[in-house]
């Protein structure tokens, strides 16, 4: 039986159990195997993690680790500039775009509220969201580690939270999105940007209160959805000033 030592830093520990959390452990194995299928193994997802040093050198994912190996992971840097050692994940995407799984349907409906794009369907498959989120260059959130596993993968999250508040202050921070909020910019239903319409183009699709009180509309263009500053709009806006003016965590 062979061992390896592995460390792993930051926010990498929330895969791991307590007994292995910011500590180095020892990892027995047989085989030798890939870096990457090793540590997917003991539960980190690949798409997490920006640097791995085995015995104090950078390595890429395909390294087969041997016995004895000293082996620290690292999450992705927002701070610290590591351009000299070696990258494991793509280059960050410059115009942050999510695709949300069917676990976080809720949080799809959030996030377009701040005005981000935030692509949800119930019928999304693990398929579908991979392909969506190759084809158009979007962010994978989701609850689901297996998902975030997959080779295909290059750009994926996995939120922590389970309470949707926080699940949305997780986001603003993980991302730095909270100078991009540009809240009611987006319908809700289906993401689509909305267009502010006149009154007289949509008063006869308005109830006889909102034409009395309501002067301002926004259609959406695609699933044919009109908003107003109704009841609601004062709830939310309280929520959207407490998450822009919440301290980062």
């Amino acid at each position: 039986m062979k061992s390896a030592f592995f460390r792993f830093y930051e926010e990498l520990n929330d895969f791991l159990p307590v007994d292995k959390k910011k500590t180095r452990f020892e990892h027995k194995f047989i085989d030798r195997a890939s870096v990457k299928d090793m540590i997917e193994a003991i539960g980190v997802p690949h798409i997490e993690i920006d640097l791995i040093l085995v015995n104090g050198k950078s390595v890429d994912f395909s390294y087969l680790v041997n016995d004895g190996d000293d082996i620290s992971v690292y999450p992705v840097f927002e701070a610290l500039d590591i351009s000299e050692i070696q990258h494991l994940r793509p280059k960050s995407l410059r115009n942050v775009k999510f695709i949300v799984d069917i676990q976080l349907g809720n949080l799809s409906k959030y996030m377009r509220m701040l005005g981000f794009d935030a692509a949800y369907k119930s019928d999304y498959n693990e398929n579908k969201i991979i392909n969506t989120s190759l084809k158009e260059k979007r962010t994978i959130l989701t609850k689901n580690r297996e998902l975030l596993k997959r080779n295909e993968v290059t750009h994926g999250y996995w939120v922590r939270n389970m309470e949707i508040k926080r699940q949305i202050d997780e986001i603003i921070n993980r991302f730095d999105l909270k100078n991009e909020i540009k809240e009611f910019t987006r319908c809700m239903e289906c993401n689509t940007l909305l267009e502010k319409v006149g009154k007289e183009k949509v008063i006869n699709r308005l109830p006889e209160k909102v034409i009395q009180y309501q002067q301002e509309f926004y259609y959406c263009r695609n699933c044919n959805k009109i908003y107003w500053k109704g009841s609601h709009y004062e709830r939310m806006m309280e929520t959207i000033k407490n998450i822009k003016h919440k301290p980062g965590e």
